[in-house]
């Protein structure tokens, strides 16, 4: 089974040459350069229509911190019901207890409004003090099926005998270790050899001139694709 590729989109065109171009999954946000929030419902509803491929919508109310209250919750669990009400294959979501672990409570109010949907759960695990508990702790949430991870490094490449340990950590259960930031064209397939990660994630690293506010380059998605497929 080849690896599986999900590119982050912002807009429609974005979403559609991704499709076209092989990757198979979506990460739909908008203000990537605060690290992706909240999209409108419009633009949830336009991509899920243009698109054949699953669509992972991110609900992150603001770029401040994963720490959230009441008020932030309650805007969250709305936007979950949203998106799960306009057809998205699922949601991207992370939450933070001030002591840096994951918030359970919290996670299992977003699992709760989801409803069903696949549950991914970012990289705001990047930011807890012990990836491998806070892997555990994810594990033991049948509904999270995906974690996004830089191995707690600004770049995955900074990090792969971390992802390597997750991927084995992560083997054998319900959840994928989803890694990305940092992945370039070029290091891709190397970075595949070593990890024997099964999904990449990619933002910058498939855009026009490497840059995350420009839109998807479709060559880029190809090749990317091509190589994962010789993995």
């Amino acid at each position: 089974m080849s690896v599986l590729l999900e590119v982050i989109a912002t807009t429609v065109a974005d979403a559609r040459i991704a499709a076209q171009a092989g990757a198979n999954r979506l990460e739909l946000v908008t203000a990537m350069g605060e690290g992706g929030l909240t999209p409108s419902v419009g633009l949830i509803d336009a991509v899920v229509d243009a698109v054949s491929i699953p669509v992972n919508v991110i609900v992150r109310p603001h770029s401040r911190s994963f720490v959230y209250d009441a008020d932030d919750y309650a805007v969250m669990l709305r936007d979950v019901r949203a998106v799960k009400a306009v057809g998205a294959h699922g949601v991207v979501i992370g939450m933070l207890n001030p002591d840096g672990e994951i918030d359970r409570e919290g996670l299992a109010r977003a699992i709760d409004a989801a409803d069903g949907l696949a549950i991914t759960f970012h990289r705001a695990f990047d930011e807890t003090h012990d990836l491998h508990k806070a892997l555990d702790v994810l594990l033991g949430f049948a509904a999270v099926t995906n974690v996004l991870t830089s191995g707690g490094k600004p770049s995955v490449l900074q990090a792969q005998s971390v992802v390597r340990d997750l991927v084995r950590q992560a083997s054998g259960s319900h959840c994928t270790v989803l890694a990305g930031a940092g992945l370039t064209v070029d290091a891709v397939a190397g970075f595949v050899g070593v990890t024997q990660v099964r999904a990449v994630h990619f933002g910058s690293g498939v855009r026009v001139g490497g840059n995350g506010l420009a839109p998807v380059d479709a060559d880029k998605v190809a090749k990317v694709r091509a190589l994962l497929g010789a993995a």
